[in-house]
């Protein structure tokens, strides 16, 4: 589905990705319904919308309230919404699974699946009556291949994609396409966000400029979103590890567990 001239719903719409999200989609046309838990944060992506800002509304939305999600349905800003990019989500604490307090656990589950699930459900009617729509889900390389240290983040994301492909079987026959995204490593603020880090090191920072900036993600979603592409993987990484995954489980997680030793003591 081409975006132009298309309402496009984004979740995590004020930072990251989802930032890069908005901005790529008005450049292309698009007009867009940002949405974040944080106000200042969309209105920073507001003010970088500059001359497009008119087809930008931003709402702050908790995915993981219920409530607030029908409300959101019901809104008339979403009525004629033709797409839904479901990008939001958190990481967990570099912990093993026994280290996590249960509030840990819940938070990222809620946030990264039941938000996303239940986000999905209040829109598909809205989506199933338009006459072509989009839904795309932001799972992770972490939601196929397992990342000791990120195990309930994995499983969620993991959760997130058998849902989405799910999805795309059961709209085959509707006029809804269905798209599952998997990011490896992208220079984003998701620590922050997550809660985990107020600022980054100035190792930090030398290795954040080597890897995939979230514009170039975005564009990378986008591209993908416009072609109806069953699956995007974004960044060579995850490209590499999808093959590797698929060839040798055991070798990719073994592989993953060595380059973790920095974060975590496995």
């Amino acid at each position: 589905m081409k975006v132009k001239d298309r309402k496009i719903i984004v979740t995590g719409g004020g930072s990251g990705i989802g930032r890069s999200l908005v901005l790529e989609l008005l450049n292309r046309g698009a007009s867009v319904v940002a949405l974040d838990i944080n106000r200042e944060s969309l209105e920073g992506t507001e003010a970088q919308a500059g001359d497009k800002r008119n087809a930008l509304t931003i709402m702050v939305l908790d995915i993981t309230n219920r409530e607030g999600i029908r409300e959101f349905a019901n809104h008339p800003a979403v009525q004629d919404a033709d797409g839904l990019i479901n990008n939001a989500g958190i990481i967990q604490p570099f912990k093993k699974l026994g280290d996590l307090t249960r509030e840990q656990i819940d938070r990222v589950v809620n946030v990264n699946f039941c938000g996303t699930l239940s986000l999905t459900r209040a829109m598909l009617p809205i989506l199933k009556s338009r006459k072509e729509a989009h839904l795309v889900n932001v799972s992770s390389m972490g939601g196929f291949l397992p990342v000791p240290g990120q195990t309930v983040y994995g499983g969620a994301k993991a959760a997130v994609k058998l849902i989405t492909e799910g999805l795309h079987s059961e709209m085959r026959d509707t006029s809804v396409r269905v798209t599952i995204v998997f990011p490896g490593a992208v220079n984003t603020n998701i620590m922050e966000n997550s809660g985990l880090q107020t600022a980054r090191t100035a190792d930090a920072e030398k290795q954040a400029g080597k890897i995939l900036s979230a514009g170039k993600a975005a564009e990378i979603i986008i591209d993908g979103m416009e072609k109806d592409r069953y699956r995007i993987l974004v960044g060579k990484d995850a490209k590499i590890m999808d093959i590797l995954y698929r060839l040798n489980p055991r070798l990719a997680a073994g592989f993953i567990a060595k380059q973790m030793k920095h974060h975590l003591s496995i």
